[in-house]
């Protein structure tokens, strides 16, 4: 879930918030900037909102959101089109994330209550007793990316207005209809006023946000260059940070008894959400005795997507987000070929309107190429060739990144010895990386650090407390005069 937009510095002219189609190329929307002078008063309303929040019981917090999660479901089909509309995502795949949303919010209104629960520390030495609560901290700063716009949103707000936080959204400047509309979700669910605020900060103002002491904390999924960017500004400020950065996910296939189901898998690890997925299976490493029907098959399964309106249900090859993400991945993809890669299947831009990049299997990459180091942010996957389970772990680990990883074979005692080697943050064995409300997600590396959903993410942005407590003496009774 990688982008640049949301970098806090950046050279030359700003961004501006507007829905621009990829597949029409036409702005239909445009938006002013949050001004500058506006922001000690949203951040004002944030901490105000936080001061009468956390005194409400978690049973209330927890009612919002649940009904948060309910109005995802009545909106279900609006909220999808402005999804398809701002980025490019096909209806179904548009429909799909919110549904995920949904999930995730009554996970946190189910369980953040229990989650929440002191804990006793025992065996307690010294006598008495002692438990750590779980306290909220005040308000946060999320920066959130275009490509998930729903789901990246509700993964911070969700359990952290459980827990008793507020939040101030900066989402992506492409997609501000559907930052707006998932603001109004949570107004409309009863969240009072300066619980959850959408802005349009420039990239240039984040770091007052980030310095205000009203702000207790600063969440991030975007590019390398953004996560630099805020973990520093939080550093410097000396406020607590969660990054959740790029990818280029290993998908390993040790053998393949079921050539044909591997190959679907590894079709789907990397295609879905047109490639755009910080978590997609971006470098497929295979076993010499399986390389060749491998990528057989997944020549002809990528062969089979066709370049279509997102809207239309008949479309299997959505754009990609936007015209320049089109043009940085077939820059990647050129650097690759110019450099002695093997095509297998792509490789160029289709001769037709919109942001769309052929589906594109390289073969034949080295580490001068581009595309073995970076992220390849779309529909193009890369493919090596090993020979052993050893070999595929050190080819697998030889990256920067550290965010998630898919073993595929029938022995699954050697899948888990491979997964045990793996340098990452998730694991998936005989299923590409996904994503669900009760497991945690988050990398290692410069996939960033700190983990979202599942329990560990009510503990990211909380006061840990201990309370000890000694039973108080007895004062000796007054000897008899």
């Amino acid at each position: 879930m990688t982008v640049t937009q949301n970098a806090p510095t950046t050279a030359g002219a700003e961004r501006r918030y507007a829905t621009v189609n990829p597949f029409t190329g036409e702005t239909e929307k445009e938006y002013p900037f949050t001004e500058t002078s506006e922001i000690d008063g949203i951040i004002g309303r944030a901490h105000s909102a936080y001061l009468e929040w956390r005194d409400r019981s978690v049973e209330e917090r927890a009612a919002v959101v649940r009904r948060a999660a309910e109005l995802i479901d009545e909106r279900i089909m609006d909220l999808a089109a402005l999804t398809t509309k701002e980025m490019g995502k096909r209806r179904d795949e548009a429909v799909g994330e919110l549904f995920l949303c949904s999930m995730i919010l009554k996970y946190y209104a189910d369980n953040g209550p229990k989650f929440l629960e002191p804990t006793p520390i025992e065996p307690m030495m010294g006598g008495g007793e002692a438990v750590v609560e779980t306290k909220p901290v005040g308000a946060l700063l999320a920066i959130e990316p275009w490509n998930f716009p729903y789901y990246q949103v509700v993964r911070v707000v969700g359990p952290n207005l459980v827990l008793g936080n507020t939040v101030i959204l900066k989402h992506s400047e492409i997609t501000p209809q559907c930052a707006e509309a998932i603001e109004q979700v949570f107004t409309d669910a009863g969240a009072p006023a300066g619980v959850f605020q959408n802005t349009f900060l420039r990239i240039s103002d984040v770091e007052q946000v980030i310095a205000d002491p009203r702000i207790q904390g600063v969440t991030l999924t975007g590019s390398e260059r953004a996560g630099s960017s805020v973990a520093a500004l939080a550093g410097k400020h000396l406020k607590k940070s969660v990054l959740e950065l790029g990818g280029s996910d290993p998908f390993i296939v040790l053998d393949a008894q079921d050539m044909e189901a591997t190959i679907k898998a590894a079709t789907a690890g990397r295609m879905q959400n047109t490639g755009q997925a910080c978590t997609a299976s971006k470098r497929l490493i295979v076993t010499e005795e399986n390389f060749e029907p491998f990528v057989e098959g997944l020549k002809q399964a990528f062969t089979t997507f066709a370049p279509g309106d997102p809207s239309d249900p008949s479309t299997s090859l959505a754009p990609l987000s936007s015209e320049r993400a089109a043009a940085d991945l077939q820059a990647q993809i050129q650097d690759a070929i110019d450099k002695g890669a093997t095509v297998v299947a792509g490789g160029k831009r289709p001769e037709r309107p919109g942001a769309f990049v052929e589906p594109t299997i390289l073969t034949d990459v080295t580490p001068d190429m581009r595309a073995y180091r970076e992220e390849l942010f779309g529909p193009a996957a890369v493919v090596y060739k090993v020979k052993d389970a050893d070999e595929a772990v050190a080819l697998a680990n030889d990256s920067d990144f550290g965010l998630g990883a898919t073993v595929m074979s029938s022995d699954l005692d050697r899948a888990r010895d491979v997964a045990d080697r793996l340098d990452v943050g998730m694991v998936w064995i005989n299923q590409p990386t996904g994503s669900s409300p009760e497991l945690p997600f988050g990398g290692i590396k410069r996939s960033g650090y700190g983990r979202e959903l599942s329990e560990l993410a009510m503990f990211e942005f909380a006061n840990r407390r201990l309370v000890r407590t000694i039973p108080a003496k007895k004062a000796d009774k007054p000897q008899a005069g």
